[in-house]
């Protein structure tokens, strides 16, 4: 299936590095003034529990300033061409500020999917033409009940029903 965030945030990493790094480094940033989280020196006394009111103030707040970056700087979304990479870019930084404040792999991973929401919600899509982000961007795994069997909250992922096919 193409369309997914696998080879996205494999190839993306190598050119996009500062970008990434800002969005991540503004997120430790605000974790350290916000969450009295010492990212640079962890300790147990740091962590913050993992719950969804924290993953979403995080995730959202380092996913509206990278938008903002993007729209202040128009040169960085013709070179994240395609919503792939502006998402998955995004969505890196916003699972890493929330992973890491909570030490916990699960709030980063709701992170990641929660940020590809704000970034729906905002742009009103992952991309544009037949780059739009398909798979990997919906909170599909992150509940105890799949939700295509229970129809809890997304129930198949941002860009549902409009699937390029």
């Amino acid at each position: 299936m193409s369309g997914g965030v696998g080879f996205t945030q494999y190839a993306t990493a190598a050119y996009t590095d500062n970008i990434l790094d800002d969005f991540t480094y503004y997120g430790m940033d605000y974790i350290k003034s916000k969450c009295k989280v010492d990212w640079k020196n962890p300790s147990e006394k740091d962590r913050k529990k993992p719950t969804q009111d924290l993953v979403n103030e995080l995730a959202t707040e380092v996913t509206l300033y990278g938008m903002e970056q993007y729209e202040s700087v128009p040169t960085t979304l013709e070179d994240h061409f395609g919503g792939s990479q502006r998402a998955g870019v995004l969505a890196a930084a916003s699972g890493l500020t929330c992973a890491i404040a909570t030490a916990n792999s699960n709030a980063g991973l709701n992170g990641w999917y929660l940020s590809m929401l704000v970034h729906k919600e905002g742009w009103s899509r992952l991309g544009f033409f037949g780059y739009d982000l398909q798979d990997q961007c919906g909170s599909t795994n992150s509940l105890s009940i799949r939700p295509d069997e229970g129809a809890i909250g997304e129930p198949r992922g941002p860009n549902y029903p409009n699937y390029a096919m």
